[in-house]
């Protein structure tokens, strides 16, 4: 139990977008929603992910968005991305964080570098190290360039403060390969798609970017394909999360937000733009969809 959270309680981590008003700037009456309506559907919150372009926030913003959130004190547990490639500000940042009433991190791989497994062993053990609460490790080799390496797995998986690893390659084989490196490692899914499958393989659960567009649906969703119910529903959602990821996240789920009226603009940071999905029909036709299932 932490801060009286168990995070094994909770299947779905939804990476939360960061709103913006028609100037630019963080659109915080509108997170407060945004985060109202993910407690409702029993959701733990991830912030500053990429999904929430946490990159492209300045450090002032990062601190602001998460004491807002803490301020708000939600009634599921919070958790914060770690990500970039100064091991020294990273470090910061977490013992910046730790002093805040959050409930875990998402350490995510140095970007650009490409380290090895010893590199990458020594960059999240410094990052367990410092960190005072549960850590979720990402592996996302399309953003960071290189996969973790099941070595660096074996060297970390008796850390303490290590809970559980965001498989986000897209790669069945290595989900299982993690999880025959460490059988005690609660593992999620970081794609919405493959959440059925990897829920046969024995995953933990889902940290998603659909459910910000469909917090309650995809809830559902996540517990049905962790029951084995999923069948009936798996083309739809399939079609529907393919819709979400035309063009590079999260530019289809703002603008699908927009659309909905949960943002008042659709707009990202440079660079990414909303300008980039030219064609909306599939995320209305998977809207429509989705909604239809409650």
């Amino acid at each position: 139990m932490i801060n009286n959270f168990n995070l094994d309680d909770y299947a779905l981590w939804t990476a939360l977008v960061t709103p913006f008003d028609q100037q630019g700037n963080v659109d915080y009456d509108t997170l407060t929603t945004l985060v109202s309506e993910q407690e409702a559907a029993h959701n733990g919150i991830l912030l500053l992910g990429s999904t929430g372009e946490g990159l492209a926030l300045t450090l002032k913003e990062q601190q602001a968005i998460v004491e807002h959130v803490c301020q708000l004190k939600p009634s599921v547990p919070l958790m914060v991305a770690v990500g970039g490639s100064n091991l020294a500000q990273q470090k910061e940042w977490v013992s910046y964080c730790n002093q805040l009433p959050i409930h875990s991190y998402l350490l995510g791989s140095p970007l650009y570098a490409k380290p090895g497994a010893v590199g990458q062993t020594l960059w999240y053990e410094s990052l367990l190290n410092e960190s005072a609460h549960p850590c979720m490790l990402y592996n996302v080799p399309g953003r960071s360039g290189v996969s973790i390496p099941i070595e660096t797995i074996e060297n970390l998986k008796a850390h303490p403060k290590l809970w559980a690893l965001k498989e986000a390659s897209g790669n069945i084989t290595q989900f299982e390969a993690y999880r025959q490196a460490a059988p005690n490692l609660a593992l999620y899914s970081g794609d919405d798609a493959l959440m059925p499958y990897f829920a046969q393989a024995g995953a933990k659960g889902l940290v998603s970017v659909a459910a910000n567009a469909w917090p309650k649906q995809t809830h559902e969703f996540v517990k049905r394909s962790l029951s084995g119910q999923h069948p009936n529903l798996f083309v739809q959602w399939t079609r529907a999360i393919n819709s979400l990821f035309a063009v590079a996240n999260p530019i289809p789920v703002k603008v699908l937000m927009h659309q909905q009226g949960r943002l008042s603009s659709p707009l990202l940071r440079p660079p990414l733009t909303h300008l980039e999905l030219t064609q909306t029909d599939c995320i209305t036709t998977a809207n429509d969809t989705i909604l239809s299932w409650h």
